[in-house]
């Protein structure tokens, strides 16, 4: 077990250059982000992220003892930090007391296509949407999302908390060229799907064999640039008084019937 006073004090500059991580320069230029609370930490650590450095408060190791056990064979880059210098790395109002650096996945040229199912989010500016769109993502099963480039940082905090650390167990292709890469899709037999209030049922819509569902920017709506590439739109049928439904929210629903869809058609497991 690491003993608090084993733990060598984090150094003034350290602490500065992994501050400097919670800007959106910082993460760009270091190629490193910050997961901040035990939760996004354990998940980091369980993903293929390489973790470059675990802060803990002195209070965080006292309430949590065991934690410490499961980071023995990463003993040298865990550093301990006052409740002070630990508020200045933190992006949250009640700090945990535990923050942990990882290095970013290397960006990919071009989204794999692997997987018959795929999910692209255009424009989705609000860092909990996003966050929230792809814990969905991970929760059904889909692990390739293509976004395009104005999408929210992927790793802000506030998208990495949304995801509640989905984000360390997919790969997200993020481009300049969006819409290249879907017709590339296209190309390849897939059939680009997006939501739109004036759109199919989704419970009376035929997911194809191969789909890319596309979900857009929360106020804009999907673009017309998108409705010329994909031609085909699902929506959600409305029952009640509200005008719209959040992203997120809708993609829960939209996910969950297209996946359902494919489970019935293919009894055997459809994740294998």
């Amino acid at each position: 077990m690491i003993k608090t006073n084993k733990l060598p004090a984090v150094s003034k500059n350290k602490l500065k250059k992994i501050s400097f991580l919670k800007t959106k320069k910082g993460r760009k230029e270091e190629g490193k982000f910050i997961a901040e609370g035990l939760r996004l930490v354990k998940e980091g650590l369980e993903s293929n992220y390489k973790c470059e450095t675990i802060l803990v408060t002195g209070e965080f190791i006292n309430k949590h003892p065991g934690f410490t056990d499961t980071v023995e064979i990463l003993t040298e880059k865990v550093f301990l930090v006052t409740n002070k210098d630990f508020g200045k790395i933190s992006s949250t109002k009640n700090p945990q007391g535990i923050a942990a650096v990882f290095q970013m996945q290397k960006n990919f040229n071009s989204i794999k296509l692997k997987n018959e199912f795929v999910v692209a989010l255009e424009d989705i500016t609000e860092p909990g949407n996003l966050g929230t769109v792809l814990r969905n993502c991970a929760w059904f099963g889909i692990d390739e999302v293509l976004i395009s480039n104005n999408c929210a940082d992927v790793y802000n905090p506030k998208v990495l908390r949304a995801s509640m650390g989905a984000v360390f167990h997919l790969d997200i292709f993020r481009t300049k060229n969006f819409y290249d890469e879907l017709e590339t899709a296209k190309n390849k037999g897939y059939e680009l799907v997006y939501t739109d209030l004036n759109g199919e049922n989704i419970f009376e819509f035929s997911a194809p064999k191969k789909v890319i569902v596309v979900f857009s920017n929360e106020a804009a709506g999907p673009t017309q640039k998108l409705k010329k590439i994909a031609g085909v739109s699902v929506t959600i049928p409305k029952y009640g008084v509200m005008e719209s439904l959040n992203v997120a929210s809708a993609s829960a629903v939209v996910l969950a019937e297209i996946i359902n869809q494919k489970v019935k058609k293919n009894r055997k497991n459809y994740y294998k």
